[in-house]
């Protein structure tokens, strides 16, 4: 995506996306072209050029603006990371359903692993609250043990169509973790 912050720009791209996400809904996402994105957004052919390279980058720029808000909740340190997660997921279960349905729920986590390159780079605000736990230890290794676990449970959620309350999945990892700094 070529970044801008001119609002017509930013208007087409919202518009560019919005019609991704309605066209996922009917068809299987390797099918839709460019063309019918463009159609289904009444756009010209040079307006989508100008704002993104392909289809998949239309899908990766709506991805990675739902992860920096996502993102930006835990670096303030507003509420418990499980809390946030789920609160992402519920936010935006309309295009993670359909990137599971396309068998592409993998993209998200590919995205998350891309935006935790600058909290490696220690770029991570203080009140985020891995900071403290990390302090001291290779973070690299936690954060990508602390984004696969909780990635996966977040997509057997999708997968199972969002039914179980984020609370009772929160409460049973919550005991779990306890479990764990106590010997068997």
């Amino acid at each position: 995506m070529y970044e801008s912050k001119n609002p017509s720009a930013l208007r087409s791209q919202k518009e560019l996306t919005d019609a991704l996400i309605t066209l996922m809904k009917d068809h299987p996402y390797e099918e839709i072209s460019v063309k019918q994105i463009l159609l289904e957004a009444r756009l010209a052919k040079k307006t989508f050029y100008r704002n993104f390279e392909s289809k998949d980058d239309v899908l990766l720029s709506l991805i990675r603006s739902q992860l920096r808000d996502y993102f930006s909740v835990v670096d303030s340190g507003d509420g418990d990371p499980l809390t946030t997660i789920f609160d992402f997921a519920v936010k935006n279960k309309e295009m993670l359903l359909l990137l599971d349905r396309n068998d592409m729920l993998h993209i998200v986590l590919k995205c998350m692993n891309e935006y935790t390159g600058s909290h490696k780079a220690g770029h991570a605000s203080e009140t985020n609250p891995f900071v403290r736990l990390f302090k001291g230890l290779d973070s690299e290794y936690l954060i990508a043990l602390n984004i696969g676990a909780i990635w996966n449970v977040i997509s057997l959620w999708v997968h199972n169509g969002m039914k179980d309350k984020p609370a009772h999945i929160r409460d049973t990892i919550s005991r779990y973790t306890k479990r764990l700094s106590v010997p068997l």
